[in-house]
């Protein structure tokens, strides 16, 4: 895993969780606006989760290449 997969990983998942709080309150106070918030934040978090999958897809990739022309 490379530390920038790994960082997008984590803030995705740190996004999607706060987005789920969000949409919790939202839905508790019945705040449109902050429920709305809370599923875009969310679905930032997953966007950022997948990015970090592929950087670190593209990472082993590269160590394969570089291994295979030693």
């Amino acid at each position: 895993m490379t530390d920038a997969g790994d960082r997008d990983q984590l803030e995705g998942k740190l996004n999607e969780g706060k987005g789920n709080v969000k949409q919790a309150w939202g839905d508790l106070t019945g705040d449109d606006r902050t429920k709305a918030e809370g599923m875009m934040d969310e679905a930032k978090g997953k966007g950022q989760g997948i990015l970090g999958d592929i950087k670190d897809k593209i990472e082993d990739v590269k160590d394969d290449i570089e291994k295979k022309t030693r």
